[in-house]
């Protein structure tokens, strides 16, 4: 499989994280599955053959869709070769791009289309090259936050020390503001609580230990990231990723951080 990465232009980096391209030109038609794994941001998927992935539930999932927060891993299944294009949104893009209550595509997905008018599918089903994809995909996106885009400092500044560890109550100090009232605007946002939020976080520092060989034991990994024991670190891993993290050091095949394949 051919993974690549592409920077969004300065004017989406507050809400995209980066654009992806996933092409495998495999001539084995045989079912293959991948793991969907919690990341703490929502995304968006063009699929070339609309034919080719199926969700986790076996249902077959829109050529073009939007997907909200993960509060758990799942499965998606492929056949024989695939193009997609896809968009890594910023935590709370989904309010800021769409004018969505996040809380609305938790776990779900739905077309593009239901959320806004727009030709996007025809057009990347008759773009020529992926450069071509990423152009068209840029224009509707700066198109859509023109007139939606929010900024919430306090929401901006939960977000960003939570990704840097920092806890929760001394988040909510920071702020001056309750647990519930930042958990209302979670919900709108994020789509899920700072709580969730805050463990998913956690889960993808502890993957990037993992990745990096940065560790001497999963002992460390727990006690560095806050966990209460090794036990603890690793139900979270296994609801987050689908496996403990000794079977992903060694079984996971990440070509794209976050949707490995598995080895027999």
């Amino acid at each position: 499989m051919n993974y690549q990465v592409i920077t969004p232009p300065p004017s989406l980096r507050k809400y995209v994280r980066s654009i992806w391209t996933l092409e495998s030109r495999s001539e084995d038609t045989s079912e293959k599955a991948f793991t969907v794994m919690s990341t703490g941001a929502p995304g968006l998927i063009f699929q070339q053959d609309p034919k080719v992935f199926s969700g986790f539930e076996g249902e077959q999932l829109p050529q073009l869709f939007v997907f909200g927060q993960a509060t758990k891993h799942g499965q998606l299944h492929s056949g024989g070769s695939f193009r997609t294009i896809g968009v890594n949104f910023q935590p709370a893009a989904l309010k800021a791009v769409f004018g969505l209550n996040a809380r609305e595509l938790t776990d779900q997905n739905t077309c593009v289309q239901l959320l806004t008018k727009t030709s996007l599918n025809e057009q990347l089903v008759n773009c020529r090259s992926v450069k071509e994809q990423v152009a068209c995909l840029t224009v509707f996106l700066q198109e859509q936050v023109h007139d939606t885009a929010a900024d919430n400092k306090k929401l901006s500044y939960a977000v960003a020390a939570l990704q840097q560890g920092k806890k929760l109550p001394a988040v909510l100090h920071a702020l001056n503001i309750s647990e519930r009232s930042l958990e209302r605007l979670f919900l709108t946002h994020i789509g899920i609580t700072p709580v969730l939020y805050a463990r998913i976080c956690r889960f993808q520092a502890s993957m990037a230990l993992l990745r990096q060989g940065a560790y001497r034991s999963l002992t460390d990994i727990a006690h560095l990231q806050g966990y209460y024991d090794q036990s603890h670190f690793i139900r979270d891993f296994k609801l987050f990723s689908g496996v403990s993290p000794r079977i992903y050091l060694r079984k996971a095949i990440e070509r794209m951080p976050g949707f490995p394949e598995w080895e027999p």
